[in-house]
């Protein structure tokens, strides 16, 4: 049998766009080649980028470069390694990233189950300095990791991250992959994943799975770990939800509201630890709580009305 046709064959597709990301693209390059469960490629796309490309080409071989088919964006570019690969299975990672060598083995076993469509793994954030003391368990989704309350086994998700992300191609593909034109993309921040878990979900009828013993860890630079930083980021996502939901006709929503609904009971958590002595630092991720809530609240607000004025809006780019 042709190995790229066996069941679990796997392409791992990384995009990137800056060489000031050189060093972090070098580290999830070894810890791809490294895996106990040996990819069939590994696609590097890089977006409108010829020089990076060009380097890429000449001091990385052994993986296929490619550019950005599409325009400037995570969404075009991972479309564009997608596309390419020739396997059942397609992982993206992130060019920020550090899989586990176990990473890809343990994250590939739901699909021996033919409902699933695709599966996440457990995202660690990995700081530059120390985390900061503020920051609750409960917004690690903030600067890119698996947040408290997340399973803690193999269980059925709405979504995953595609810093973590496993997929069927054939499902991929009728789902018309990502949304090119909604995504990341500068400071812009827009959730091209959950985006296209719902999709896959809708056109097959499958599920996902959230695997956390597939584990990688997510660099977090120091500027990442700033209180200013966390608050932007809370508000882009109130922004980018809203945006995401009037892309579907369903309520696109739910998982949202459930999880504000746990954030007053994490808040007084947080509080009792901390009368109970437990640290100071409790009250301080009390307020990260609060803090969080209530940009991404207002983020949400904000996006309502300005999609209510047709001349703010922002087109999206149909998916090829």
């Amino acid at each position: 049998m042709n190995p790229l046709n066996t069941p679990l064959a796997t392409t791992i597709v990384i995009p990137t766009y800056s060489e000031v990301r050189w060093e972090y693209l070098n580290r999830v390059l070894a810890s791809a080649r490294s895996q106990t469960h040996t990819p069939a490629e590994i696609v590097v796309v890089v977006d409108h980028n010829p020089a990076m490309f060009e380097r890429i080409q000449h001091e990385m071989p052994g993986i296929t470069v490619l550019q950005n088919a599409y325009a400037q964006g995570v969404s075009g570019n991972r479309n564009t390694g997608a596309f390419h690969a020739r396997t059942p299975l397609i992982a993206f990672l992130d060019d920020d990233i550090i899989a586990d060598e176990n990473w890809l083995a343990r994250q590939i076993e739901p699909f021996t189950d033919p409902a699933v469509v695709g599966t996440g793994g457990a995202i660690r954030p990995a700081w530059e300095g120390r985390a900061p003391r503020w920051m609750p368990a409960e917004f690690l989704w903030a600067v890119g990791g698996s947040y408290a309350g997340m399973p803690t086994r193999t269980s059925p998700i709405r979504n995953v991250w595609s810093a973590n992300m496993i997929v069927r191609k054939d499902v991929f593909e009728r789902a018309g992959g990502f949304r090119v034109g909604f995504g990341k993309l500068g400071s812009r921040n827009r959730p091209e994943d959950t985006d296209l878990c719902l999709r896959m979900s809708q056109v097959s009828g499958g599920r996902w799975m959230y695997v956390p013993d597939a584990v990688i860890q997510h660099e977090v630079p120091a500027e990442r770990a700033s209180f200013r930083f966390f608050v932007r980021r809370c508000y882009a996502e109130g922004r980018g939800k809203v945006q995401m939901a009037g892309l579907h006709e369903n309520d696109a929503l739910g998982a949202e509201k459930n999880y504000l609904w746990s954030l007053p009971r994490a808040m007084v958590r947080h509080l009792m630890a901390g009368l109970s002595g437990r640290g100071s630092d409790h009250f301080l991720r009390a307020g990260g709580v609060v803090a969080g809530v209530a940009a991404a609240g207002f983020g949400g607000v904000v996006e309502t009305v300005s999609s209510r004025r047709p001349s703010r809006r922002t087109p999206v780019e149909a998916t090829p």
